[in-house]
């Protein structure tokens, strides 16, 4: 089954990382993180808090699942908190997902970064990222135990 799926992920620092495991068949409505592409999200930080959230919050509508992508430095990170809390209000499944070891576009990875606690303190999955076919199970898994 397809699934729309919302990526949460600290994008300036990210993007590539993502952009390599966010487009596969069993998911649909890939935004980076509800973002369409980086003008719409360099817009919105020039509007301040309330613009980004209100794009977060769009980027998360009609979606099921949110998959946290977790780099070296993304948790605490003020949006991907809001983003968490955004899906866990609107009953997304949630699977966090390590993509510290994918290399960026200059080639180089980075050591592994802390779980989000809102993550961990809810009890959702964190693995390691392996392949699409995994994370598209992943993806699943999350969906059916949130009851979507």
């Amino acid at each position: 089954m397809a699934r729309r799926v919302f990526f949460s992920f600290h994008y300036q620092r990210d993007i590539w990382r993502v952009n390599q495991i966010r487009n596969i068949p069993n998911v649909t409505g890939c935004a980076a993180a509800g973002f369409q592409d980086g003008s719409l999200w360099e817009e919105a930080k020039k509007k301040g808090d309330a613009a980004i959230k209100a794009l977060i919050d769009e980027g998360l509508k009609n979606t099921s699942v949110t998959v946290v992508c977790v780099g070296s430095k993304t948790a605490g990170r003020k949006y991907i908190n809001y983003e968490i809390d955004q899906s866990i209000a609107r009953g997304n499944g949630i699977v966090a997902v390590q993509i510290h070891h994918l290399k960026d576009k200059d080639g180089n990875t980075d050591p592994a970064g802390a779980i989000p606690a809102k993550i961990e303190a809810n009890g959702y999955k964190a693995y390691k990222y392996v392949d699409h076919e995994k994370l598209g199970n992943w993806i699943e898994a999350a969906a059916k135990a949130a009851g979507k």
